[in-house]
């Protein structure tokens, strides 16, 4: 595309180009490895759920037990498919007797691998049609209502209930809300298992469980049946459990995820290698089943200055887009994130936000971005907050954002009330509406400020990258170039939970899922 920025696409190909070495030098470790939530979702995507008599899910007992008793780098699907043939029972029987302490799948024969694979394939067909059939249902709906055009207007609901979610989420659906995202509770990305069953208490959020997916998927398809509109469901698939949420979603039909390959790392202290490795299956997950990912470079700029970081941003998206690609997630599909998070006293910081959102719709051409509002300046003043989060939907509309998550003008006092994302809603559709063509209509002088911001930005990104390729992705997160944030390589929660692979472990799900968004 023609840059309004004049950008020197020269050195985006050289940017782009170091962060694909990047990442295929990560790929090379995340190969050889698993780990235990890896092999708890394809116990789910085998059929296992539930949970045995201590409320343990019966994915972890199958997993743990593997782990414990007998050699996990086979892998769990080669168990499963093996006890399959000796028993003549489902992967769900099989885990339910495993935790009833009546079956040992350690000790039996081994069967050839050819034919465990061939044993499990019937299972793996049906629970990939699934998931195809919820794709499919999804573009249904949105050939018989259309979708939108312009900024998805994207809200959140936080009430630590799912029943009262849902209601907050239906009024949402009628105030103009295109996606609802349901906040998920404090601290579940650091459970190393999923909770089970539909939850009505939760800190800051609620807890993501398949069940609660399921009530807020009918309650959205039923209050879009009635607007004639899709509505999208998000939720967040980072964390310990990554892989094993990408799943759950899936199988229940939600359209976007969060899932970043590097936010568990940095803000939450996952381990890197656990993180990295599981990144990978969950977007191979979400790109055949046509979810968009969210991804968090807007967090950078809650710990790192968005002035002086803005490069590391930059540098970040083009690391998450390369790790999407070698996961089968097309570019249609990668929500790559960015936000408005200058101090309001910066001078000339609008057009600072507004060079670097072009700059971003300019080189991701093809991605939904996510634009992420004002939160680390907003003080409690709910009308300068509220004028804050039109400067945000001024430069959404102008530069093409996809995914508009909508500031509230009461951040940072409270979780917002109905009648305040009301106003926020207000707020978008009237801008958008107003200025729906002012970014196709206006040019950017050459040599201007927000010109010359944009050149410094890639320059820097595009130099960081450089030397990222150098180093590698593990030695520069125990740098701390991205949000300030140090990492040791085998610091973290989770690193006991990844392990090398035997020669002879396989993934039934890679390969069907792989490539099979296209």
């Amino acid at each position: 595309m023609e840059s309004k920025l004049n950008l020197n696409w020269n050195l985006v190909e050289e940017a782009r180009t170091s962060a694909k070495k990047i990442a295929a030098d990560a790929q090379v470790f995340i190969d050889g490895h698993s780990t235990v939530t890896v092999e708890r979702t394809i116990c789910r995507l085998l059929g296992i759920d539930g949970v045995d008599e201590f409320q343990v899910p019966l994915p972890n007992v199958v997993v743990d037990y593997i782990n414990e008793n007998g050699n996990i780098s086979l892998g769990v699907a080669k168990y499963l498919g093996n006890a399959m043939i000796e028993t003549g029972l489902q992967p769900q029987d099989i885990a339910e007797k495993i935790a009833k302490k009546e079956l040992d799948i350690i000790k039996m024969k081994w069967h050839d691998d050819f034919d465990i694979r061939e044993a499990l394939q019937p299972i793996v067909d049906k629970n990939i049609a699934r998931i195809k059939a919820n794709r499919e249902k999804r573009e249904n709906y949105l050939r018989e209502y259309g979708d939108k055009k312009g900024p998805y207007i994207y809200v959140i609901v936080a009430t630590g209930n799912i029943y009262e979610d849902v209601t907050q989420a239906v009024a949402a659906a009628r105030q103009g809300a295109d996606v609802i995202a349901v906040i998920r509770t404090t601290g579940q990305s650091l459970l190393d298992y999923v909770p089970f069953g539909a939850t009505t208490e939760g800190f800051g959020g609620t807890v993501a469980t398949q069940e609660n997916f399921r009530i807020m998927r009918k309650a959205l398809d039923e209050v879009g049946e009635e607007l004639k509109r899709y509505i999208r469901l998000c939720n967040y698939c980072s964390g310990l459990c990554m892989p094993e949420i990408a799943a759950m979603g899936a199988l229940e039909r939600l359209d976007m995820m969060l899932n970043d390959a590097l936010y568990g790392i940095l803000f939450r202290d996952i381990n890197m290698k656990r993180t990295l490795i599981d990144q990978f299956f969950s977007r191979v997950i979400n790109g055949f089943a046509g979810v968009i990912i969210n991804t968090g470079e807007d967090n950078y700029l809650t710990t790192a200055d968005a002035v002086e970081e803005a490069h590391t941003v930059l540098a970040s998206q083009f690391i998450n887009e390369q790790f999407a690609l070698v996961a089968g997630l097309p570019e249609e599909q990668m929500g790559l994130g960015h936000a408005f998070e200058m101090d309001p006293n910066t001078k000339n910081g609008f057009l600072y936000e507004l060079a670097q959102a072009q700059m971003a719709r300019e080189i991701f051409p093809k991605a939904p971005l996510k634009y992420m509002p004002p939160t680390k300046f907003m003080t409690g003043n709910i009308f300068k907050g509220h004028i804050q989060d039109a400067l945000f939907n001024m430069v959404t509309i102008m530069t093409g954002q996809k995914i508009c998550l909508l500031g509230m003008l009461t951040e940072a006092i409270h979780t917002p009330f109905m009648s305040d994302r009301a106003l926020s809603i207000e707020n978008a559709k009237y801008i958008f509406n107003n200025m729906e063509s002012l970014g196709s209509d206006i040019e950017y002088k050459k040599d201007g400020i927000m010109v010359n911001r944009a050149k410094e930005v890639l320059e820097k990104a595009a130099e960081l990258l450089k030397t990222i390729e150098g180093i590698g992705i593990f030695k520069t997160l125990q740098d701390g170039v991205f949000a300030g944030i140090r990492r040791p390589v085998d610091g973290g929660k989770g690193l006991a939970g990844v392990f090398e692979k035997d020669s002879t472990y396989f993934n039934p799900f890679i390969d069907s899922m792989l490539g099979g968004n296209k």
